[in-house]
């Protein structure tokens, strides 16, 4: 792509704060500037109006891939980052470069009223980088985007899979919803994590909330089973309702060596046993 024209960029430079005035007027009429603070959107809008006017001075080539561009493209960046954590879409991401469109357009019609050939080159060289960035932006946004959105999920399995200190000795692990492989080892690395972090001697893994118990969901509970043991420690699976044990029936289901019960209470009880304590009624 062509550069731009020396007296295109020296019109952008004279004409910078009106420029911002414009595009943030032309922002909030759109509606673009949902959750976004005042004072923040004037300094993004600054600082990329900025940062672009010196890219035009130093570069040659208008290729934002280029190491020139570093610092537009770094820009671009924070701002799409700081829009997927508001909860923008890409649309409204890109709205906010493609929204620069028509103030530097009313600056170059003033700067080449005289020369319409071209007011014509530098306008299409003008909105075909801003297109160049508008894309950029819309990319580092969907990653952005990407990025919170696997947080959350990881923030959501460590929500619901919460080991509770029943006794000492004695830990509790209820599951809520569906058990697939992820969750799994979630619930595998803070459950292990807990039994050497309290030295508890028995782990009760509640399925009251699991809705269904299929042959992935009874491997993953096996597994689960299976590293406990390997830390010493003993496991109880409570919360096996009539509807589950027939599914495990009519699957075939080994689940030889695995110590079940019905409920929670039943499955405390049983591991105060184990540690031979006994609760009693005080007088």
């Amino acid at each position: 792509m062509a550069a731009l024209n020396t007296q295109t960029v020296d019109a952008f430079k004279s004409q910078q704060n009106a420029i911002v005035e414009q595009w943030l007027a032309g922002l909030e009429a759109s509606g673009a500037t949902r959750n976004i603070k005042e004072a923040e959107l004037q300094q993004q809008s600054s600082e990329l109006l900025n940062q672009l006017i010196i890219a035009l001075e130093t570069c040659q080539t208008h290729n934002i891939a280029g190491s020139q561009w570093a610092d537009v493209r770094q820009v671009l960046e924070k701002l799409s980052h700081s829009r997927a954590l508001l909860g923008h879409d890409s649309h409204q991401t890109a709205h906010f470069i493609f929204a620069l469109k028509r103030p530097l357009f009313a600056v170059l019609q003033a700067a080449y009223a005289s020369q319409p050939a071209e007011l014509a080159e530098q306008l299409l060289l003008v909105s075909d980088l801003l297109d160049g960035l508008g894309m950029h932006t819309i990319r580092t946004f969907q990653k952005s985007r990407e990025m919170v959105i696997k947080r959350q999920q990881e923030e959501l399995l460590e929500l619901s899979t919460p080991v509770v200190k029943l006794w000492e000795g004695v830990l509790a692990l209820p599951m809520i919803g569906t058990l697939d492989s992820q969750r799994t080892q979630v619930v595998m690395e803070s459950l292990l994590q807990r039994i050497v972090d309290t030295g508890s001697e028995i782990a009760i893994i509640d399925i009251t909330g699991v809705p269904t118990v299929d042959t992935l969901v009874a491997q993953h509970l096996l597994k689960t089973v299976t590293a406990i043991r390997l830390m010493g420690a003993d496991c109880i699976i409570s919360g096996v309702r009539p509807q589950i044990a027939q599914t495990i029936v009519h699957l075939g289901l080994d689940l030889q060596g695995v110590v079940t019960k019905a409920n929670l209470a039943d499955a405390l009880a049983l591991a105060l046993r184990r540690l031979n304590l006994t609760v009693s009624k005080a007088d």
